[in-house]
């Protein structure tokens, strides 16, 4: 599980300005915030490049606009991309505002987000 600790802060930070009820959890080779029990965002380093990474789960629409940026990557799965999951990279994700803006879009769609199944 490798992940950047001052990113991780500024993430805490952005959710406890905005009073969310969070919790953090280790997944995905990285830190991911869950809000009201469900996966809203994270980070991590991405093994090969090093480079932090910031894991958004987020609604349709912007899913769709996401992918058509250079910052962005879908997140793999076995077969194919998972739907609502990007990973956006460093350089779209480094000063504050850019940062606030990803998170924004996280917390806006968390409260329709479908929660993880039960094991």
């Amino acid at each position: 599980m490798a992940f950047d600790e001052n990113n991780a802060q500024r993430i805490r930070t952005f959710l406890q300005h905005k009073e969310a009820d969070f919790f953090e959890k280790k997944m995905f080779g990285g830190l991911v915030f869950m809000v009201d029990k469900k996966l809203c965002c994270g980070t991590r380093l991405d093994k090969q490049t090093g480079e932090n990474l910031l894991l958004c789960r987020i609604d349709d629409k912007a899913y769709q606009d996401a992918l058509e940026r250079d910052d962005i990557i879908p997140m793999p799965n076995a077969e194919r991309p998972m739907k609502n999951y990007i990973f956006v990279t460093e350089n779209g994700w480094q000063r504050n505002p850019d940062l606030e803006f990803w998170l924004q879009i996280c917390l806006e769609f968390n409260p329709i987000a479908k929660a993880s199944k039960k094991k």
